[in-house]
């Protein structure tokens, strides 16, 4: 559903909104909070998933919590840990609304500008895609992201301008085409190829970034660094180079 046909027809705006949580005790309650808050003003139609993605003792106390709090939040639990791309695609399989919203549990991004996305969507776009206006983090974690990000365009040939910029609104069935498996960080680069290459639509927003205010970066370390490396590489050939030989099976 448009916008326009939602404004002619006195329909809320349909979205499924979901974040990935790991040890994000210290920002989930105001992103909970803004985003119930936000979803009322604007009258939207919509259903609220955290996943939970192994956390400790003290996030899931929270998060037990926010349920008594806020009953329409419902919690999807990892007992262990499956990595970034694991939580994201169980938030992608929750919910039942015509369109997807997430965002990460650690606050960088306002979920108030969820209203800018949604101002975007229409029957011309499948995806909105946020950008940061500004990257709000330690300045070796802008020159990683920076080299991070150029490798990634040039070897998928991606035209967006911020594949990381992890403040999506995504139509449902776009995933009836996209099939993603991998469950690391890898997935955006994975998610957004297979967007660009089945032809959808994507407009592109910006958005505001900030400093973490809780917690660290999973992924800022040599280890998850190399293992990135690897997986990037992995996805190249499994999802580029097949393709484009014609060998084995379409992304």
């Amino acid at each position: 559903m448009s916008n326009a046909e939602s404004a002619a027809s006195n329909k809320p705006f349909p979205v499924s909104i979901f974040y990935p949580c790991y040890n994000d005790w210290g920002t989930m309650g105001g992103m909970v909070h803004f985003t119930i808050q936000t979803a009322d003003r604007l009258g939207l139609d919509y259903d609220f998933t955290i996943v939970d993605d192994g956390s400790d003792a003290h996030t899931l106390e929270l998060l037990d919590h926010l349920k008594k709090v806020f009953p329409q939040i419902n919690v999807v639990y990892h007992e262990q840990n499956r990595g970034y791309g694991g939580a994201l695609r169980s938030g992608f399989a929750s919910g039942e609304k015509e369109w997807i919203f997430y965002t990460d549990g650690d606050a960088q991004y306002d979920v108030r500008e969820l209203e800018l996305l949604i101002a975007e969507a229409d029957d011309n776009i499948d995806v909105v895609q946020g950008y940061k206006i500004t990257r709000h983090d330690p300045f070796h974690r802008i020159i990683i992201g920076r080299i991070y990000h150029w490798i990634v365009k040039l070897s998928f040939g991606l035209k967006i301008r911020d594949t990381d910029c992890d403040f999506r609104l995504i139509r449902r069935s776009v995933f009836d085409k996209v099939d993603l498996k991998s469950n690391s960080g890898v997935i955006c680069a994975e998610m957004m190829t297979k967007i660009q290459r089945e032809g959808f639509r994507i407009k592109e927003v910006p958005v505001h970034h900030f400093e973490r205010a809780h917690g660290k970066s999973q992924f800022f370390n040599f280890a998850r660094i190399s293992r990135v490396v690897y997986q990037l590489n992995q996805l190249w050939w499994r999802n580029f180079l097949h393709y484009k030989l014609g060998i084995g099976e379409k992304p």
